[in-house]
């Protein structure tokens, strides 16, 4: 039976992508302890410098799976009651869970994000993310694919879940096609 992947988004996300990242570094690490052992068990030296080198060049690409892991291994899954109190508005509106969003400054773990014609309204739990930084970031972000720069990054629970309730229900009028693509560079933005 196959079960179905969490993607990117999904609540859930954050674990799942910590699991399949801790089996992928891994592989890496038998792989090249695997070769480093079998150096000792070859007699012909240039075989033993071909396996250094390769045990070498797989390195790289182990610690660059192995850095995200590291940077986002403190954040995990959304707590199950703010999933629950956020789930009704999956029926009115595109909302997406675990996410972290980072740049060279901000690491952001996102539990939820909405997307609403009025703007895009993340819960960020860490309240020591410098807020304005972080909104100014991901609204150039957005103008710079030609779309409002509307986010707005909440640190408190209760106002976020508050604002969610007071934002009105989607019309056809509404839907100007812009969502698919906020759609896009949300996730685009999150590892």
């Amino acid at each position: 039976m196959k079960r179905n992947k969490i993607r990117k988004g999904q609540y859930g996300y954050r674990d799942a992508h910590k699991k399949t990242q801790i089996r992928n570094v891994s592989v890496f690490a038998v792989a090249i302890a695997a070769i480093l052992i079998g150096r000792f068990f070859v007699t012909w030296e240039d075989m033993k410098k071909m396996m250094m080198i390769t045990a070498i060049l797989l390195v790289l690409p182990m610690a660059n799976l192995a850095s995200p892991m590291l940077v986002a291994w403190k954040f995990k899954t959304t707590p199950k009651d703010f999933y629950d109190a956020v789930k009704p508005y999956e029926d009115k509106f595109t909302v997406f869970y675990d996410l972290i969003i980072t740049n060279t400054d901000l690491i952001m773990p996102i539990d939820a994000a909405v997307i609403h014609p009025t703007g895009i309204y993340l819960f960020c739990p860490n309240k020591s993310v410098d807020i304005k930084k972080a909104e100014k970031f991901i609204n150039e972000i957005l103008i710079g694919w030609k779309l409002d720069g509307n986010a707005k990054i909440m640190v408190e629970k209760e106002n976020y879940l508050n604002r969610l309730a007071s934002l009105r229900d989607l019309t056809e009028e509404d839907d100007d096609g812009s969502v698919e693509y906020i759609t896009k560079v949300i996730l685009g933005l999150s590892m």
